[in-house]
């Protein structure tokens, strides 16, 4: 490659294992050396392939090829030789400096923006409130009401007849169900557009924290913002929260009775001088998010429970014991991500997200938290360069205009590469100040 020594350099070396479904077997690989890894995701909150999903991955893909082209060759101004070049290399999968994958998210609830079509099976199976990490697969079937309601604007009768074939021989797993199902899809639409759209994955938070050993990265992590009121402070302070009511959690601690949804989850830290002496968790019913065609169909995540948590169950963490999710500008500290590519940021995605999760590295960057990241664990602390599929050019579904619609709702998938797309960077994130 043609990039720089000293480029490479300050990327450092780093041996990441990345996993992709085929049929229903996954299959890990490992990438090491050199890398600038670019983020892009998907949703395990629907298992049809939607629009905005598909929009990700090829906007993540456009960048890889033309970024590792211009790496080799140099930023120039490329003819019709050169851009045919580029378009073959879509057709391959990646390969070379930049190397796209997708972070997909698994403590988010299974039906969380109402566009699930096994939501009734959810709710009957009591799965609702669940993480989508520990939600199984025995009694979940199609819902034929929700197709119907929804033919042609989220999904249709092949999609869903698809998607019920797969979940029918797939395992007790429904993350697993749900990346088998989506590789599949984007099997066929890599077939129809001739790019290779099968990314790579990493799992975050659950599959890592249920994995790593006591000393990892995540419980390293979820002890060190537990450790007392300074440390809680300072945590709050990344998400711009006020420590006069306490009632945000930095992890939200799992239910015994299965429950694990940050929306349907209440809470409040409890200090004894410095010391964080208890958690109180209640989880209620609690609504979600409608999808883009219904506003009045909100998606529930139905919970109830109340519990204690001892507070050094939390600053002396095991996860084995005390199974929690972390918030996501936390737990994304473990992903590799020089780049993230977002998706409508302020009219899709949280502004305030962005803030926090930039606040936090910026804090480690200055090493007023979490100081053993790389000394400790090799995690250099830096804001990776924040893209953003603007939202006004974000592709939508032709007649009902939403972008949670399935792929196949889209008769000329060729029509949407048409009408383009813009990418655009959010430097205002790279300056936010976590003090």
């Amino acid at each position: 490659m043609g990039a720089s020594k000293r480029a490479r350099q300050e990327l450092g070396y780093r041996k990441i294992v990345l996993y992709k479904f085929q049929g229903d077997r996954r299959v890990e690989s490992s990438v090491e050396g050199v890398h600038f890894f670019l983020r892009g995701s998907i949703e395990y909150s629907n298992p049809q392939l939607t629009i905005e999903e598909l929009q990700g991955i090829i906007g993540a893909r456009l960048l890889e090829v033309c970024a590792n082209y211009f790496a080799e060759y140099g930023l120039h101004t490329p003819d019709k030789n050169e851009i045919a070049m580029i378009c073959e290399d879509l057709a391959n999968p990646p390969e070379g400096l930049i190397i796209p994958f997708l972070l997909n998210t698994d403590d988010v609830e299974p039906d969380r923006y109402s566009m699930n079509p096994l939501r009734a099976s959810l709710r009957a199976t009591g799965q609702t409130a669940y993480p989508a990490a520990t939600v199984h697969t025995y009694g979940l079937k199609v819902d034929s009401e929700f197709v119907d309601k929804y033919e042609n604007a989220l999904i249709t009768r092949r999609e869903a007849q698809f998607i019920g074939e797969i979940l029918a021989h797939s395992g007790e797993s429904y993350v697993d169900y749900v990346d088998s199902a989506k590789y599949a899809q984007l099997g066929q639409v890599s077939e129809m557009l001739g790019m290779d759209l099968r990314l790579s994955s990493i799992r975050l938070p659950l599959e890592m924290l249920r994995s790593e050993a006591e000393d990892g990265l995540l419980h390293y992590i979820t002890r060190e913002v537990h450790r007392d009121y300074d440390a809680v402070k300072q945590a709050y302070n990344c998400m711009g929260r006020s420590m006069s009511k306490r009632t945000t959690l930095l992890t939200v601690p799992h239910s015994k009775m299965g429950y694990g949804s940050k929306r349907a989850a209440r809470g409040r830290l409890h200090f004894n001088g410095s010391r964080l002496e208890s958690v109180t968790v209640k989880y209620q019913t609690t609504q979600l998010y409608p999808n883009s065609v219904d506003p009045n169909d909100v998606s529930v995540a139905e919970a109830d429970d109340a519990f204690e948590v001892p507070g050094e169950a939390l600053s002396n963490y095991r996860f084995a014991e005390t199974p929690s999710s972390p918030q996501f500008f936390l737990y994304a500290l473990a992903s590799p991500e020089n780049a993230a590519l977002w998706h409508g940021v302020g009219a899709f995605a949280a502004p305030q997200l962005l803030q926090s999760y930039t606040a936090v590295r910026k804090a480690c960057m200055r090493q007023t938290v979490l100081k053993e990241l790389q000394t400790k664990y090799g995690v250099a602390p830096s804001v990776p360069v924040q893209l953003n599929l603007v939202p006004k050019s974000m592709w939508v579904h032709p007649v009902h205009r939403n972008i949670d619609a399935s792929v196949g709702t889209i008769a000329d998938l060729t029509a949407l590469l048409r009408m383009g797309m813009v990418i655009e960077n959010l430097p205002e994130y790279a300056d936010c100040d976590a003090s």
